[in-house]
């Protein structure tokens, strides 16, 4: 798997709201950030927020666009994007997205993801 392969796994597995797909994905220091400013360090505190926003918004529609990539070597990646969701909350229609930054790291052939920021796109 490239990097390049790594963001459209990385799309598909949030697109099923599933975490057991989102797993395989992270490393096992991944920190998160979200748009609403929260912050997620370590695979369990990430999974707990993961599967918050899965049982929080039905029928959820991820998307990942505009991929520009920072820097690529053997070990690290670092990826800017854009990030549109939409669904429900509360069984009212509901959307956002923004701007993100994200580093993956290889190891052992496997490239997770280390951290990921997400914020507000622009005004």
């Amino acid at each position: 798997m490239t990097p390049q392969d790594f963001v459209r796994a990385y799309e598909s597995a949030l697109a099923t709201q599933d975490w057991s797909r989102v797993e395989p994905l992270m490393h096992p220091d991944v920190c998160a950030t979200f748009s609403n400013g929260a912050r997620h360090r370590g695979i369990a505190n990430v999974e707990r927020a993961y599967r918050d926003n899965f049982e929080g918004i039905q029928d959820e529609r991820y998307a990942i666009s505009d991929v520009h990539w920072v820097s690529l070597d053997a070990i690290y990646a670092v990826y800017l994007f854009q990030f549109r969701w939409s669904g429900r909350v509360g069984g009212q229609p509901a959307s956002g997205g923004g701007l993100g930054t994200s580093v993956l790291k290889c190891d052992g052939g496997r490239w997770r993801l280390l951290t990921e920021h997400l914020g507000p796109g622009p005004a």
